[in-house]
């Protein structure tokens, strides 16, 4: 006799085969059902495939029902709605709620904004407070602040092995710093670690010093461990290596997922005029 599988594990499997858009409606059923954990499957489920407006919408109930662990997504969502006003409110509540997480979108929607002092406090307020993710951050942050100084320091101070991205960020800044094969040995070890980024960062490394073969190799374990962007990763580089049909395919895949960068790039790729309507 065949078990029963639950509508939550059924989205689960979804989500985990990429087919974000497809596990959307399961997992409703499942969150209607009142099964545990289908809430939260759901809003990764509306994430992944870019539906920023379903997902703003659910997470809006959620917060008003009390579930204030939801405010941060919300104010994920929301940004990607475009409603930024509302969007910096929910995320600085979700930082009054505890949820250091938070402080990592609300710093990129104030950088965005122009507020760059104010998208650093909040980065080394995080930091301050715990978040694993925040010290990767701040130091790109330095980085893109052409702050090589206070990214380096930043790095250093926070590299740890239990939080691979940290490796990724010192990989980053060693790269800055013209010092190429520690930087390598790095963002090797970053992807044994297991870094979120890692074999993107490694491949984006590689094509900066020449090499198309290691590039292409590492961008393509990015596919295989899913890191965030891989599609539009792996699609730009096969255009930029002259491989248009290959690169149609993994836009393709991306664009299934949800991806709106790979939408862009594959309309770009197709020949569409993003000006038109």
């Amino acid at each position: 006799m065949s078990e029963i599988r639950s509508r939550s594990d059924e989205g689960a499997e979804l989500l985990r085969q990429g087919r974000a858009i497809d596990a959307v409606e399961v997992l409703r059923q499942g969150v209607a059902a009142g099964e545990p954990g289908a809430a939260d499957l759901l809003v990764r489920a509306y994430f992944d495939s870019g539906n920023w407006h379903a997902a703003a919408d659910w997470l809006t109930k959620l917060v008003d029902q009390g579930h204030h662990e939801f405010a941060g997504r919300l104010g994920a969502a929301l940004i990607g709605t475009g409603d930024l006003d509302t969007a910096e409110e929910a995320l600085r509540y979700a930082m009054e709620s505890g949820d250091h997480s938070a402080a990592n979108d609300l710093a990129i929607l104030l950088r965005d904004d122009g507020r760059t002092a104010e998208a650093r406090q909040v980065l080394e307020r995080a930091v301050a407070e715990g978040d694993p993710v925040a010290p990767a951050n701040l130091v790109a942050f330095h980085l893109e602040s052409n702050n090589l100084r206070e990214a380096v320091d930043t790095a250093e101070r926070y590299q740890d092995e239990t939080r691979p991205d940290t490796i990724v960020a010192l990989a980053d800044v060693r790269a800055m710093q013209g010092r190429g094969d520690e930087a390598e040995r790095l963002y090797q070890r970053a992807g044994v670690l297991g870094g979120e980024r890692a074999h993107t960062a490694y491949g984006q490394f590689l094509l900066g010093v020449g090499d198309q073969t290691g590039a292409e190799r590492e961008f393509r374990s990015a596919v295989e461990h899913g890191e965030q962007g891989w599609a539009a990763t792996m699609g730009r580089f096969m255009v930029d290596a002259g491989r248009p049909d290959e690169a149609r395919e993994f836009l393709q895949a991306g664009v299934d997922a949800g991806d709106q960068l790979a939408v862009e790039l594959l309309e770009e790729l197709d020949g569409v005029d993003p000006t038109d309507d």
